[in-house]
């Protein structure tokens, strides 16, 4: 297998207690950390650390929203971590959900796959070092220039769930990030992105062997993102409209309780790697040989294990 990447940081463990555990990522076969944006830490702060403890690793964000820095603000921070991992930093952008640009930060979450095309295409000429003077549809840039643009411009991916959005990544992008499928799953996303751009996925990995305890973790997770509009019409896409449907009654008529329940098993067990850790790691790779170019473990607690065992447990390099 080519890459195996992890998502950094690891829930719980504060950010400044990673150094050791990253700089032994690449002897335990690890190719990639990925950072994510939420309610936690941000994007880049987490790459701009692990470019300096582990030099050997493909860095990149999954994702950064399009909306919540402007577009030039955007390009520096690439460039940024482009000058820190000359030839290992990759920019994923995606438009995130409604719940964080609209609810949390106040900015009207519209017109969402013109904003990331726009976005795209600013940050293509940008990162290249060209100033850019231009009206896009969803924004104006008047005359930014980097004032170090990257030697090598960084491969941008965009995150992408549905038809259209696989597309632009297929069209303009360098590859696509997808999120919460099962290896089944993929052959269908590739038949929309093509078989030649990188399709990367965070997949969430619970290494225990209980189970109903990976389930459980596994609901609330399910819960908390299938009833955003976002990954709520994704799954309708892939198929899940109808299982998923008795959750998403319940969570709008704000019975939390009874959301969790109906949730079945195998929805579960599709979209969370759960079971030994050479288990999970057979699972892993069915989504490889279905498609998948870059595995991306987001690693959940379970089995007994704390994050940084489980980090090892899970590598590559057991097999």
């Amino acid at each position: 297998m080519s890459r195996w990447g992890l998502t950094i940081p690891l829930t719980g463990v504060p950010l400044a207690e990673h150094a050791a555990l990253v700089a032994e990522l690449p002897s335990l076969g690890y190719t990639d950390a990925w950072s994510a944006e939420t309610n936690g830490t941000d994007a880049f702060t987490p790459l701009a650390l692990a470019s300096q403890w582990a030099p050997e690793l493909r860095l990149g964000p999954a994702i950064v929203p399009v909306y919540t820095r402007g577009p030039a603000l955007l390009a520096q921070q690439a460039a940024t971590l482009a000058d820190l991992a000359p030839g290992r930093f990759v920019m994923g952008v995606g438009t995130s959900s409604d719940t964080i640009v609209q609810r949390w930060n106040g900015i009207p979450f519209e017109e969402p796959y013109k904003r990331v095309r726009d976005t795209l295409r600013f940050l293509r000429r940008a990162l290249a070092g060209e100033k850019v003077k231009e009206d896009y549809a969803t924004f104006s840039v008047q005359g930014f220039k980097l004032e170090r643009a990257p030697a090598t411009p960084p491969p941008i991916v965009l995150a992408a769930l549905r038809p259209g959005m696989l597309r632009l990544a297929a069209r303009e992008a360098d590859g696509a990030i997808t999120n919460w499928l099962a290896p089944t799953d993929v052959p269908k996303v590739r038949a929309e992105l093509g078989d030649e751009p990188e399709l990367i996925a965070r997949l969430f990995v619970c290494p225990t062997e209980d189970a109903d305890e990976a389930r459980a973790i596994g609901r609330w997770m399910i819960a908390a993102y299938m009833t955003v509009p976002v990954y709520r019409a994704f799954h309708e896409w892939l198929g899940r409209g109808d299982a998923l449907a008795p959750m998403n009654e319940a969570w709008a008529a704000g019975d939390r309780k009874k959301a969790l329940e109906v949730i079945p098993d195998e929805v579960v067990d599709d979209l969370i790697v759960h079971g030994s850790p050479s288990a999970c790691r057979a699972r892993v790779r069915e989504y490889v040989d279905n498609g998948l170019t870059t595995p991306v473990l987001a690693v959940v607690p379970g089995g007994g294990l704390s994050l940084p065992e489980a980090v090892r447990a899970l590598a590559p390099t057991n097999d």
